[in-house]
């Protein structure tokens, strides 16, 4: 069973147990996963790993595009951006040159349900990443000269995502499919609401949701959690946070399905490109459904490797393709499901024909017994290689606290993987056929 990790401080004994963070798991080889609930509400956890020199951090922020209000589209993202800017104490030189001049990385990402800042660096420079990701976090300038300037930068980056072919395709697919639901608006922003969103819209949203109860860190690597604990509270207390003593973190998003009305079944979008780009989709299930093993498996036996059954009908036996596969997402209230494939326009209903014709087989028939035996075998050993560095277990931690409010050991993943049966994969295919199914082309 999953460690529950609750949003309140009350597994907090003591000044000791405070610093020291509740045990959550113990593995092999001295691997530790450690919590603390801070003053303010903020959550701190960690998994050590003795092997490792180095240290991956991330500040993970329960905000994503899908929060937006009307008048402030774009500004997540936007943020994102903003935070590498400067602070009252460093200017963007300043954070650029603290991270190179010891060998590290810093980077962030927005997602449609959070942001993430983070950063890799040897185990004697955590302090520093903590001390620079928590000023720019809790202390950002978001100066007007600056918006202006990097406004222009995102400007480029979209124009940039609308020459990649797959982009485009997804873009317009999830915007399809999802319909009215925010989650189909693209990340970024369109360039009409990232010239349109003012200064004190993306200020207001910054207040609004970086405080400390929406605050997550996550660390993995060469760490003692005593000391990633007492080096958060340095850093959010010299920044002029209010750490006040008793406030919870705010509460999780809640997990239910939202009725999912697309725009439309089919959409044909002509962007003059070379090759014509298949999306063939239809909503799924939502994050934490317990039929989520069951779809890791679908979608590798489907199109996930190279000997899934859309690249081995598709590239292999046909050569129609160059790249073709499944693929699923999840969030707190809709997901979907689909398939990719690009190729020449003269072969676009041939391609789109076997894509339709691999999941009607699936659906009918369901898998063979030894296809599900190589693909939980593949999982299985993904599962294990996507964790042996401290980034992904980073990711795993900021995750878990941040959204399911689970912690997963990776025997229990390795577990949910293996039990997976021929009769849950056919019952979630069944599930998925009585989807309306939701086709885009993009030439």
């Amino acid at each position: 069973m999953p460690i529950e990790l609750p949003l309140t401080q009350a597994d907090v004994q003591d000044e000791l147990d405070f610093v020291n963070g509740r045990l959550v798991y113990a593995g092999e080889g001295g691997n530790e996963v450690r919590r603390s609930i801070l003053p303010g509400g903020v959550r701190v956890m960690t998994e050590r790993m003795p092997s490792q020199r180095s240290v991956s951090i991330g500040f993970w922020v329960g905000v994503g595009s899908r929060d937006e209000q009307p008048g402030m589209l774009g500004s997540t993202h936007f943020l994102e951006h903003l935070l590498f800017k400067g602070t009252d104490t460093r200017s963007a030189l300043d954070i650029a040159q603290s991270f190179d001049e010891v060998g590290g990385e810093s980077n962030a990402l927005t997602a449609k349900e959070h942001t993430c800042y983070y950063a890799r660096v040897l185990d004697e420079n955590t302090q520093m990443a903590i001390d620079v990701i928590a000023d720019m976090v809790s202390n950002a300038k978001l100066d007007a000269q600056d918006l202006e300037q990097e406004r222009g930068v995102i400007l480029e980056e979209i124009a940039m995502d609308q020459d990649d072919p797959t982009d485009v395709a997804f873009e317009n697919h999830i915007e399809q499919l999802m319909g009215h639901n925010p989650l189909g608006r693209p990340i970024g922003g369109t360039p009409e609401e990232i010239q349109a969103v003012p200064r004190d819209a993306v200020w207001e949203h910054f207040k609004k949701f970086y405080t400390p109860d929406r605050l997550v860190i996550s660390a993995a690597g060469s760490l003692n959690h005593s000391e990633i604990v007492q080096y958060v509270l340095s850093a959010l207390e010299k920044s002029g946070w209010n750490l006040q003593e008793g406030v919870l973190p705010v509460a999780r998003r809640e997990r239910h399905a939202s009725a999912i009305e697309p725009f439309a079944l089919d959409r044909d979008v002509e962007k003059g490109f070379e090759q014509t780009n298949i999306v063939v989709g239809r909503p799924s299930i939502i994050a934490g459904d317990d039929r989520r093993y069951a779809m890791s498996v679908l979608t590798s036996a489907l199109g996930g490797g190279m000997s899934s059954r859309l690249f081995q009908e598709i590239r292999e036996k046909r050569g129609l393709a160059y790249s073709t596969f499944a693929f699923s997402g999840a969030y707190s209230d809709a997901g979907y499901f689909g398939m990719y494939a690009g190729c020449l326009p003269a072969k676009t209903d041939q391609v789109l024909e076997l894509m339709n014709s691999e999941f009607e087989a699936l659906a009918r028939d369901g898998l063979r017994p030894k296809e599900l035996q190589k693909v939980v075998g593949q999982l299985g050993g993904a599962t294990i290689l996507g964790s042996e560095d401290a980034g992904s277990r980073m990711s795993r931690l900021g995750r878990a606290e941040l959204d399911s409010g689970k912690y997963y050991s990776l025997d229990e993943l390795l577990t949910g993987v293996r039990s997976v049966t021929l009769g849950d994969v056919h019952e979630l295919l069944k599930f998925l056929n009585e989807q309306a199914q939701i086709t885009t082309i993009v030439r």
